[in-house]
């Protein structure tokens, strides 16, 4: 009992870990969000860009 007492109070390694799985898991989810965001507002961009150099159509 005492070997399972002392496996989870020393549960500071695990927890570094887990923080930087987390950390790995929202930046892998930004660089992907961003960049799909980064595309459409190119495209938005392109778009204003040609009506504004041709208004007439």
């Amino acid at each position: 009992m005492r070997i399972l007492i002392r496996l989870f109070q020393q549960a500071s390694g695990a927890t570094a870990i887990e923080y930087a799985l987390i950390a790995g898991i929202i930046g892998t989810a930004l660089v992907a969000g961003l960049g799909a965001t980064g595309n459409n507002l190119e495209a938005v961009f392109n778009t204003i860009s040609t009506h504004v150099s041709n208004p007439a159509g």
